[in-house]
């Protein structure tokens, strides 16, 4: 599986798993499964088109884990995402909002992403250079 933080202003992106889904009422990073032959950042292009409606123009590898769930174990890739093209939506009915990453704890994150979460808090004070999602600096 492959995963999105989306960033603007300073803020990432989460997504609620929508109702009659797994885990419904939780929050997550965007994205889902690796098709067929799909590279990563493929399957990334296209969960980002399905699911939020926007373009990924600039997507960089963060992090890689194995999380095991009672049913299932994921192996889940984090990609960040700096440039984007088009306004994030939930077309799947699917809640989204931004997200200081200092702040990430504090929402109900699923447990396979919430490893993530340090590693976007560090990479947020070390990134001084902010831009908007066409990658314009702020």
């Amino acid at each position: 599986m492959v995963a999105a933080a989306l960033f603007a202003g300073g803020r990432v992106l989460i997504a609620e798993r929508p109702h009659g889904k797994p885990l419904a009422g939780r929050w997550e990073f965007p994205g889902g499964k690796i098709a067929g032959e799909e590279t990563e950042e493929q399957a990334l292009m296209r969960e980002l088109r399905e699911e939020l409606g926007v373009e990924l123009l600039e997507g960089r590898p963060m992090m890689r884990l194995t999380h095991p769930y009672p049913d299932r174990t994921v192996e889940l890739s984090l990609w960040v995402v700096e440039r984007f093209r088009g306004e994030p939506r939930g077309l799947e009915g699917q809640a989204l909002k931004w997200v200081e990453p200092s702040r990430l704890f504090e929402e109900d994150i699923l447990e396979a992403d919430r490893p993530f979460i340090a590693a976007l808090v560090e990479w947020g004070s070390t990134s001084t250079v902010r831009k908007d999602p066409h990658g314009r600096r702020k």
